[in-house]
């Protein structure tokens, strides 16, 4: 099973997993929109890299796994706007895909790797602890995103195999 964990935003991530492995980790896509040089999440960009990977594992069963975020209290109205367009790509792009996504709220998640109620930082700790080998694609405090990433789709994999 492949599966796309996804820490969905301007700033976010996308893992690929296969099989508890980490394939690859990628900043989101973004692009540079109107005369303000704001960024964009870029759906054609995503959709490629969906695409690479999953032709890349050659794996039909695909689960997309996307972090439940809503609005937080003190977030501007203009970022929650680009936050929930970010989102509805994320969601567009599955359907036209027709991979099946589910979604995972922050606490759960965290709650699993014991991270409640820790610094953003502590995620890129435990994913390094779970993922030694990935551990040099994790070394900057930036890349606490893409161990979010990480960790959703290791959530999934680890609470669902199960089922397979």
């Amino acid at each position: 099973m492949l599966i796309i964990g996804i820490d969905p935003g301007i700033s976010g991530s996308i893992c690929f997993l296969e099989e508890g492995r980490i394939l690859d980790v990628i900043d989101m896509p973004t692009m540079i929109e109107g005369k303000k040089n704001k960024k964009q999440v870029n759906g054609s960009q995503i959709y490629n890299e969906f695409l690479k990977m999953i032709n890349k594992a050659n794996n039909q069963n695909v689960r997309v796994v996307v972090e439940q975020v809503s609005a937080m209290p003190g977030q501007g109205v203009t970022s929650m706007f680009n936050f929930g367009q970010s989102f509805g790509i994320l969601k567009g792009i599955c359907s036209a895909m027709q991979l099946p996504i589910f979604f995972v709220r922050p606490a759960k998640w965290k709650k699993y790797f014991n991270l409640i109620n820790t610094e953003k930082d502590a995620s890129r700790t435990r994913a390094i602890e779970i993922f030694p080998y990935f551990s040099s694609n994790l070394s900057k405090k930036k890349d606490a995103n893409k161990a979010d990433a990480i960790l959703i789709a290791s959530f999934y994999y680890e609470t669902h195999k199960i089922e397979e």
